[in-house]
C-alpha cells in the first residue's frame, strides 16, 4: 500500500477509526432555525462518509449556552434537548457508511456579537473587547462560570444520547476556555486567574463536568492553539505546558492543534491558511505539542493531498491529519486515494471561498465543486443519460470546461471549442498574480478530466456560427465569457490607449509602467491582484477604489493577506475615490479622482493607469444564434433554480434543429463558483 500510515486504524479511548483522515470542526452555516441540523446538513457529512472518511467532527463552534449567540451564522445549537433527534439522524447516516462522527462544543465568550437573538451581554474573564467580531463583553461572574460549566456537561449529555461517537471541547481561536488561559485576556486575581493552575481551572472543570456526564469510555477531545502569535498572548512554550497538563488529567482522549490565535484580522487569516501561505505552515506547532502530550494529536491546516498527509504521519509529527477543506473540494477523496485514482481528486487550491463566505454569515460553498452541500439536487457522481446527444460547447473557461465534463460524463458526444491555445479563461490571468498561482489548480483538474473522458477539444479555434452548425449539434452551450468592461466611462480613454485594462497587464500585452495608478471599481481579488503583480515587478503603485477600503469584497481570511503584501511592498491604498477621467499630458497620464463624500477633485500624474472594472459579457455569438435555435436561446429559470431539467429538453428535435443555452460570464459577471454552478445545474439533465 502506498499510504500505510494514512490507512492505519487508530483507537481513541474505545473509539476505533478506520483511517487517520479527519474532517475537522468548521462552521458550516447550514443549520435550520433553532440551530438544528436538517437534511442538507446530514447529506453534506454523509457524502464524506460515503467517500471513505475515518472521522468527521461537525458543528464547528457549536454553543453550549443560550448566551453564546449562534443564530447569525446558523451554528448547531447544543443548548437544547431538541438537538438530540437531529444529531441521532446524522450519527446513523455516518455509521451506515463506516465513518465516525463527533461534534465540537464551545462557549465563545467575547468572540461574538451581542446583537441578534436574545441580545445577550457577552462574557469574558476580564471584559476585554474582541476586535474581529467587535465583541464587547462584561467580566464574567462566579455564578456565570458555574452555569456555563454545567451547560458544557448538559451539551455532552445530549451528544451522547444522540449516539454520536464523541465530543470535542474547543479551547482554540480565543473561545472562552482559552480566554481564561491567555494573559492577553485574563487579568484576574481570584481563583480563575493569575497562576498557571488558576488560569487552567475553568477548562479543567469543564472537562471534569463533561467526563462525569458521559463516563470514562466516551471519546472526549480538546482543540487548542499552538501559538497565539501575540507578544502578550500564549506562546508555543506556554501552550506546550498547557497541553502537557491537560493530557496529564486523564480527562481527554486526543488533542487537536491549530496554529495561530484568531482574535485579530491578521491572525485570523492564519487559521485557515489560504494559498498565499505555504503548505501545512503550522504542523511544527502540532509536532511540538505532540512531543509533550500523552494522548494522540490531530492537526489540520492546509493538508490537501495524500502524499503530504502520508509524509506528515510517517514522520511522527502527528497521529491524525485533518483534510477539511480538501473534503469540501472532493468528499470522495479517501476512496480515490484508496483506489489509486489520485489524479481524479479535485484538489483544494486554498482559495478560501468556503471560509470567507462563512465569515460573512453565508453558507459554506466550494469555489470549484458546486455539488458540495447541494447533495439533494447536485450530483457528485454524474449519471449516464437515457438518450445520447451531440453537445457543442464554446469557450473553455471554468463554465465551459464544467459543461463539457458533465455532458461527457452523461455519455454525450462533446465538442469543445476554445479560441486560445490553452484552456482556463480568466483563471489563467488570475493565476498570474503573486501568491494566487494555485488558482490554476481549478483549471488543471477540469483540463485533465475533459481529456480523460475523451472530450473532442479544439483549442486555438475561434468557433463561429458556421463552424458550430457544421457539427450538427443537438445542444449548443455558449460559455464565451467576457471582456474587460473599460468602456463604461468613455473618459477613461482605454480605446484611445491612454489607460489600459488589468487583462492587458496580466497577459503581458502591455509592459508595467514605472509609476502606476490602479483603479479598482469592484474590490474583489482581481484589482489587488494586478496591483500586487505590478508592484512585484518594480512599479510604484497606488490603488484607488470608490469603496470604503481596498479589497472590500474579499473575505475575512483573504484581505489580511492582501494587506500584508500592500504594506510590505509600499502599495498606496486610496479608498473612497471615483476615477472620473484620464487624459494625456506630455509623457504623463493624468488621472482625475473624485471624492465619494465631498465631491472634491484630485489629480495624479502617473506613467500608467490600469483599470479593473469587471467584465462585459461576450455575447455576440449568442445573438447570432438565438433566432436559429429551437428554444430561442431561452433558459427557463423556474426549472433551473429548482434543479429540474429544462422543458425544452423533452421536446423532439427535427433535422437541423438545436437547443441553445448560455452559462457563466457571457450572461453577466459572476465568480468562478457561479460559473461552475451554472454549468452543472444545467448540463446534469442533458
Amino acid at each position: 500500500m502506498r499510504y500505510p500510515h494514512l490507512f492505519a486504524p487508530i483507537t481513541l479511548n474505545k473509539l476505533t477509526l478506520r483511517n487517520r483522515v479527519v474532517s475537522t470542526a468548521h462552521a458550516e452555516v447550514y443549520a435550520e432555525p433553532g440551530g438544528l441540523p436538517g437534511d442538507r446538513y446530514i447529506r453534506y457529512y454523509e457524502e464524506k462518509a460515503k467517500g471513505g472518511l475515518g472521522l468527521a467532527i461537525c458543528g464547528g463552534s457549536s454553543p453550549v449556552s443560550i448566551d453564546s449567540p449562534q443564530s447569525w451564522w446558523k451554528s448547531v445549537n447544543l443548548a437544547t434537548d431538541a438537538i438530540i433527534d437531529p444529531l441521532a439522524r446524522l450519527a446513523e447516516a455516518m455509521h451506515r457508511h463506516g465513518a465516525k462522527i463527533m461534534i465540537q462544543a464551545t462557549h465563545m465568550g467575547r468572540r461574538s456579537s451581542y446583537y441578534g437573538e436574545h441580545w445577550p451581554h457577552l462574557v469574558s474573564p476580564s471584559g476585554i473587547r474582541e476586535p474581529v467580531h467587535r465583541g464587547n463583553a462584561k467580566v464574567i461572574e462566579q455564578h456565570e462560570i458555574r452555569r456555563i460549566i454545567a451547560d458544557f456537561a448538559q451539551a455532552a449529555r445530549r451528544v451522547k444520547a444522540a449516539g454520536m461517537d464523541g465530543i470535542e471541547i474547543s479551547a482554540a481561536h480565543q473561545h472562552l476556555i482559552d480566554q481564561f488561559w491567555s494573559p492577553r485576556t485574563n487579568f484576574r486575581s481570584d481563583e480563575w486567574g493569575g497562576s498557571f493552575e488558576n488560569r487552567l481551572r475553568f477548562g479543567v472543570e469543564v472537562l471534569n463536568a463533561v467526563r462525569a456526564e458521559v463516563g470514562p469510555d466516551f471519546c472526549v477531545g480538546l482543540r487548542m492553539c499552538g501559538d497565539e502569535f501575540h507578544e502578550d498572548g500564549l506562546s508555543h512554550d506556554m501552550l506546550k505546558d498547557i497541553a502537557a497538563a491537560m493530557s496529564e488529567t486523564g480527562l481527554i482522549d486526543y488533542l487537536s492543534v491549530v496554529g495561530s490565535g484568531a482574535d485579530t484580522h491578521n491572525t485570523l487569516a492564519n487559521c485557515m491558511p489560504p494559498m498565499a501561505l505555504p503548505p501545512e505552515p503550522f504542523v511544527h506547532l502540532a509536532a511540538g505539542i505532540k512531543s509533550v502530550s500523552k494522548v494522540p494529536v490531530m492537526h489540520a491546516q492546509s493538508i490537501r493531498d495524500p502524499v503530504q498527509a502520508e509524509r506528515i504521519l510517517a514522520s511522527g509529527m502527528v497521529d491524525m491529519v485533518g483534510m477539511t477543506r480538501a473534503h469540501i473540494a472532493d468528499p470522495h477523496l479517501v476512496i480515490k486515494i484508496r483506489d489509486g485514482k489520485e489524479d481524479q481528486i479535485r484538489q483544494c487550491v486554498g482559495a478560501n471561498y468556503c471560509i470567507d463566505r462563512q465569515y460573512h454569515g453565508q453558507d459554506v460553498l466550494c469555489i470549484q465543486n458546486a455539488a458540495t452541500s447541494r447533495e439533494a439536487t447536485m450530483p457528485h457522481d454524474i449519471a449516464k443519460a437515457d438518450k445520447l446527444r451531440k453537445v457543442v460547447v464554446v469557450g473553455a473557461g471554468p463554465a465551459g470546461l464544467e459543461a463539457a465534463r458533465v455532458a461527457r460524463e452523461r455519455g454525450h458526444e462533446v465538442v469543445l471549442f476554445e479560441k486560445q491555445p490553452q484552456v482556463g479563461g480568466q483563471i489563467v490571468l488570475a493565476a498570474k498574480a503573486p501568491q494566487r498561482e494555485q488558482m490554476a489548480g481549478i483549471v488543471r483538474w477540469l483540463d485533465m478530466e475533459t481529456q480523460r473522458l475523451g472530450v473532442d477539444r479544439r483549442l486555438g479555434v475561434a468557433a463561429d456560427k458556421a463552424m458550430i452548425l457544421a457539427e450538427k449539434p443537438d445542444i449548443v452551450v455558449l460559455a464565451t465569457g467576457g471582456v474587460p468592461y473599460t468602456s463604461q466611462v468613455p473618459d477613461w480613454g482605454v480605446d484611445e490607449g491612454i489607460a489600459v485594462s488589468s487583462w492587458d497587464i496580466l497577459s503581458g500585452k502591455v509592459e508595467p509602467g514605472k509609476n502606476v495608478l490602479v483603479y479598482d471599481a469592484v474590490s474583489t481579488q482581481a484589482g489587488f491582484g494586478v496591483a500586487d503583480f505590478l508592484s512585484s515587478r518594480g512599479s510604484t503603485v497606488e490603488i484607488v477604489t470608490p469603496d470604503v477600503k481596498v479589497g472590500d469584497d474579499t473575505g475575512g481570511t483573504t484581505f489580511p493577506i492582501f494587506y500584508r503584501r500592500l504594506y510590505a511592498q509600499g502599495i498606496i491604498p486610496t479608498p473612497n475615490f471615483w476615477l472620473d477621467k484620464v487624459y494625456a499630458e506630455g509623457d504623463k497620464k493624468i488621472a482625475v479622482l473624485r471624492n465619494e463624500y465631498t465631491e472634491a477633485l484630485e489629480e495624479r500624474a502617473v506613467d500608467q493607469v490600469v483599470i479593473e472594472n469587471g467584465i462585459l459579457p461576450n455575447d455576440s455569438l449568442y445573438w447570432e444564434m438565438k433566432e436559429l435555435s429551437k428554444n430561442q436561446g431561452q433558459t427557463d429559470v423556474h426549472t433551473l433554480f429548482a434543479s429540474q431539467p429544462q422543458p425544452s429538453l423533452s421536446q423532439p428535435l427535427a433535422a437541423g434543429e438545436f437547443l441553445l443555452f448560455r452559462v457563466g460570464d457571457c450572461i453577466s459577471m459572476h465568480n468562478i463558483h457561479g460559473a461552475i454552478y451554472d454549468a452543472l445545474r444545467l448540463v446534469k439533465d442533458f
